[in-house]
């Protein structure tokens, strides 16, 4: 019996299937011809040799002196960048829908301004501001220049980020919450923001994970001990070990980045069941006592209540 079409496409035929598998086959071979290419031109270049990985393996000092100190700077430098671009960004965001002009226009330039700048200009600058007009020290200036480059940058993305969740929210949710009587700080603390974070969360972790990416920015401009300088005296004290340096650098930024995405697939799923499972019913009084003290829903007076 040939299947029928489905609501989205149709199914594919025994041509399409045919078609489909021939890409397929095409592109792991490709994939395979590269991987190949790449390995022999590595085993050529004498990258591949066990004497320049085994230090990962069998010399603890690689990982207490060099690697979990850089480490350790990464995580800081990306939390501290986190906790402050989020909340930023949200008010930013939030400030954008305000009905006054001046708070509007404020929130708009400051996004605008910061948003289209590299953030690589935002922690030189900052390196710069920091060293003319504040007394920081040398070994602490480069951490407080990332952190400040990535919060810049990083809450001008995610105001627009929140101001766009909010504004996919169907408009009957502004419109209930003001039929009973909700003013426009409580409509959008206790119904559009907590409707929107679920939908707005793929794009936040992304937005999160460039954070931690992006930490290495300070380490190529600034001289800030994040995980990527790690490379250059590792390879310098072991052997001229680039490839395996670089390797072993990639694969703790694809934990890092992982871990965080986990956990927030994780957190999404609580926050959708959470909703599904949530049938809480407000009554009648709790209503009225949302609507303006001393009158009904339909504005005339409240009679004194009785027992």
């Amino acid at each position: 019996m040939k299947p029928g079409p489905t609501v989205l496409y149709d199914v594919p035929g025994p041509r399409a299937r045919r078609r489909n598998l021939l890409y397929t086959l095409l592109f792991l071979t490709a994939l395979a011809a590269v991987v190949w290419w790449v390995t022999v031109s590595l085993a050529d270049k004498n990258q591949l040799e066990w004497a320049k990985w085994a230090p990962f393996f069998t010399d603890p000092r690689v990982w207490e002196t060099y690697v979990l100190p850089a480490l350790r700077n990464t995580v800081i430098a990306a939390a501290l960048a986190m906790v402050i671009a989020l909340p930023l960004g949200a008010f930013l965001g939030i400030s954008r829908l305000s009905d006054h002009r001046a708070l509007r226009g404020a929130a708009g330039t400051v996004v605008e301004f910061f948003r289209a700048i590299p953030v690589l200009i935002l922690m030189l600058f900052a390196n710069a501001a920091y060293s003319e007009f504040a007394a920081i020290s040398p070994e602490t200036r480069p951490l407080y220049a990332v952190v400040t480059g990535l919060v810049l940058y990083n809450a001008s993305v995610l105001a627009e980020v929140v101001r766009a969740g909010i504004l996919a929210l169907p408009a009957g949710q502004t419109d209930a919450a003001k039929a009973i009587g909700m003013r426009k700080g409580q409509t959008m603390a206790y119904v559009l923001l907590p409707q929107s974070v679920t939908a707005m969360l793929p794009a936040l972790v992304s937005q999160l994970v460039v954070i931690v990416k992006d930490t290495a920015l300070g380490g190529a401009m600034l001289g800030f001990s994040e995980l990527l300088a790690s490379v250059r005296p590792l390879s310098a004290n072991y052997g001229a070990n680039t490839i395996a340096c670089f390797t072993v650098v990639a694969v703790i930024f694809v934990i890092l980045n992982f871990a965080l995405t986990t956990f927030a697939s994780w957190l999404e799923g609580r926050l959708r069941r959470g909703k599904k499972s949530s049938g809480a019913v407000v009554g009648a009084g709790a209503v009225e006592e949302l609507a303006t003290p001393g009158e009904h829903l339909d504005g005339h007076d409240t009679p004194p209540r009785t027992r």
